[in-house]
């Protein structure tokens, strides 16, 4: 069967002047994804491959580029997921770690819990040699500007689903050529949020799931939304009665508009290799590479591609 990975640069409301380098952040990492599944990496190693290389783009919120919290400070959350043994990691509130997604890669493999959080995680990062990079290094000057712009949490919050002047999560699925399936989620969470927010990124179900019965799922959007209906493990229940995963994904971002009025978005793969990229919110920067071609998008129900190598 053929590999196939999908990532994602955030579900909201992109300002003209960013859509040409997020499409082409999810075209670079979606490619950095496949070139590790075509060199024999496992769908684990390709997701956090491919979310790395969003961390590593100012353009997304996670790792460089992320937002400030009230405090002026970055809190990193990520999760990453193996579907083969449902052995997951993640992290919440980390500061000063340039690739969250390894952090919690290392949380799953390394240790006997899931999630790490805060001062906690930093301290495993640090007894792990994992290295450290100053906030500054972390933050564009674009962000400090719009933050000294918002001050209070509320108008961050309206403001990042409601206006064009916020990023939001990156996510990675992707399933290998033995069937197994993965998925990785990374995020700077909403500007201006409270001090110690966690979002729907690093929770299981919520953010991101990951199972070889069902699927990978990726998810973006409104965090507090997401996490009241569990969006992923949505996905996958719909998948698991029969549906494509496609309408699966359409049926969950309806239910959750529909629910708790939350807007964003999901990618899933299925271990069959049927993938999609669905979103409720202006726009999604996204890309997958199938085989030989790389497909991705931006606005609603546009679904471009060209051959690799192009």
């Amino acid at each position: 069967m053929s590999a196939v990975v999908v990532v994602h640069g955030g579900a909201w409301a992109m300002p003209e002047d960013l859509a040409k380098a997020s499409v082409d952040g999810v075209k670079a990492a979606a490619r950095q994804g496949s070139s590790v599944l075509k060199g024999g990496g496992s769908a684990l190693d390709a997701v956090e491959a491919a979310v790395r290389a969003l961390e590593d783009n100012p353009v997304f919120n996670a790792g460089h580029g992320a937002v400030l919290n009230a405090e002026g400070e970055v809190e990193l959350d990520s999760i990453i997921m193996d579907g083969r043994t449902l052995a997951s990691g993640a992290v919440a509130s980390v500061k000063n770690i340039a690739n969250p997604v390894s952090l919690a890669r290392a949380v799953m493999e390394k240790t006997s819990h899931v999630i790490l959080a805060c001062r906690g995680a930093n301290l495993f990062a640090e007894s792990i040699g994992m290295a450290t990079v100053p906030t500054d290094e972390l933050v564009t000057e674009n962000e400090r500007k719009e933050w000294d712009k918002q001050k209070n949490y509320v108008t961050g919050v309206m403001e990042n689903f409601n206006s064009q002047w916020a990023h939001d999560t990156v996510g990675a699925v992707a399933v290998d050529s033995d069937g197994n399936v993965a998925c990785a989620t990374s995020t700077g969470g909403i500007r201006n949020k409270m001090v110690g927010r966690v979002g729907d990124s690093p929770i299981i179900g919520s953010g991101g799931y990951a199972d070889n019965l069902s699927g990978a799922v990726s998810c973006t959007g409104h965090g507090e939304s997401i996490l009241k209906v569990t969006l992923a493990r949505l996905i996958l229940s719909h998948v698991e009665q029969g549906k494509s995963v496609a309408d699966s994904s359409q049926l969950s971002l309806q239910y959750m508009g529909d629910r708790v009025r939350g807007a964003g978005g999901a990618i899933v793969v299925s271990p069959s290799g049927q993938w999609a990229a669905t979103f409720s919110t202006e726009r999604m920067a996204w890309a997958a590479v199938d085989q030989d071609v790389l497909w991705y998008g931006l606005h609603p129900k546009e679904k471009l591609n060209e051959k690799l190598g192009q």
